[in-house]
């Protein structure tokens, strides 16, 4: 009876250890390899649904400059989660050129449209980066709105990114809140996993 006490003790004793230590590789990856992140908003449409799941590279930016046509999660400037707000005056059809100085807790999801020294406006909710209007197939149309016609150009500045979001017509984005700073992006959106009809790369 004895042996078989303890070999039932040390049974869940390895069954305790495996759990633990299983559950300290999730959080470790999620934490510093590749998090899950819950699309909230119809911003990425068509690229992305409201509810869809993607996995984010949390280590990718370490090795390389963030690439124009990321996906990525970032967190947006103070004030960006409320309403809008730009941190430096702007002149008329201009995009914000500035973000505010504080970093929101909150995280969006946008893809990068323009990066440090582009010069940016855009039209019909086209971005025209460097003077040329980018080909973007994966957009939706943006519907004629303010919004939709920023044709004053800003310059990027130093370590900034400017993001949108595919659906340009429904997207709080940097033509309101401002380029953000390199060091505020959490990582790439690489793939989808949820639903599993859209699983897939991006």
């Amino acid at each position: 009876m004895k042996k078989a006490e303890a070999s039932r003790t040390n049974s869940f004793v390895e069954l305790v250890l495996i759990v633990a230590v299983a559950l300290g590789l999730a959080l470790g990856i999620q934490a510093f390899l590749v998090k899950p992140y819950r699309i909230p908003s119809e911003s990425m449409v068509p690229t992305l649904a409201i509810g869809q799941r993607v996995l984010v590279n949390r280590i990718g930016n370490n090795f390389g400059d963030p690439a124009i046509g990321d996906v990525t999660v970032f967190h947006p400037p103070t004030g960006a989660e409320n309403d809008v707000q730009c941190g430096a005056r702007r002149q008329p059809n201009q995009p914000c050129p500035k973000p505010t100085p504080g970093k929101a807790d909150v995280n969006f999801i946008k893809r990068i449209v323009a990066g440090p020294g582009d010069t940016l406006a855009i039209e019909d909710g086209h971005v025209v980066r460097n003077g040329k209007r980018q080909s973007e197939p994966f957009i939706e149309p943006c519907g004629g709105g303010p919004e939709c016609n920023l044709t004053t150009p800003i310059t990027i500045p130093k370590d900034h990114y400017f993001m949108m979001g595919d659906n340009r017509g429904a997207s709080d984005d940097s033509r309101f809140w401002g380029p953000i700073p390199r060091d505020w992006i959490i990582g790439n959106a690489f793939a989808t996993y949820w639903p599993p009809k859209r699983i897939g790369l991006l």
